[in-house]
């Protein structure tokens, strides 16, 4: 920021009294910008056959950048005036067309390097009317043997299904924390 959102002066870099970092400040006014990370919100939306077959996972593939053509979970940025959860549903509407129950919250992870925190819920499909919005080429069902690893978008995308398929196949879902960085 280089010059005040509330004045329009000009803004210095320094450490605000109280504070332990510096920050955009209005030697003008004595705005100061406080720059916090972004919420990403998204699901695990997955699929039970009626008759008891292996789960299966919805993905979409990206039609936008970044990432362009790779696969990702729904998810994107939590909107002001929604909880997280009803993020994540509206993100998982918006880009895979899905109607899901929420099954509870599965995984935050800190993305420190692009300033966002990533929260995940597992969820169940209600139906398999499915229709792609504009930011996704395709959608697809995989199972757990199919999971596209080499062609996922994100890392943090990568971490919330290993920890999945690892909780599925041990037979309990716990809640995942962590981080993800440039170098994973």
């Amino acid at each position: 920021m280089t010059f005040c959102r509330r004045c329009g002066h000009a803004v210095e870099q320094r450490v605000p009294p109280m504070e332990d970092r510096p920050r955009a400040v209005c030697p003008h006014c004595g705005y100061i910008d406080y720059v916090n990370p972004i919420n990403v919100v998204g699901t695990v939306p997955v699929w039970h056959d009626d008759d008891g077959g292996p789960p299966r996972i919805l993905l979409c593939r990206r039609a936008i950048e970044p990432r362009r053509g790779y696969w990702t979970l729904p998810a994107g940025f939590l909107e002001v005036g929604e909880t997280a959860a009803e993020g994540a549903e509206r993100e998982t509407r918006e880009e895979a067309g899905a109607r899901v129950e929420l099954d509870g919250l599965f995984a935050v992870l800190d993305a420190v390097h692009v300033r966002q925190v990533h929260l995940f819920y597992r969820a169940r499909l209600l139906d398999l009317d499915l229709a792609p919005g504009p930011e996704t080429i395709e959608n697809a069902l995989v199972g757990l043997d199919e999971i596209p690893w080499r062609d996922l978008a994100f890392r943090s995308v990568r971490r919330v299904l290993e920890d999945w398929v690892a909780d599925h196949r041990r037979g309990s879902f716990e809640i995942h924390t962590g981080s993800v960085d440039r170098s994973r």
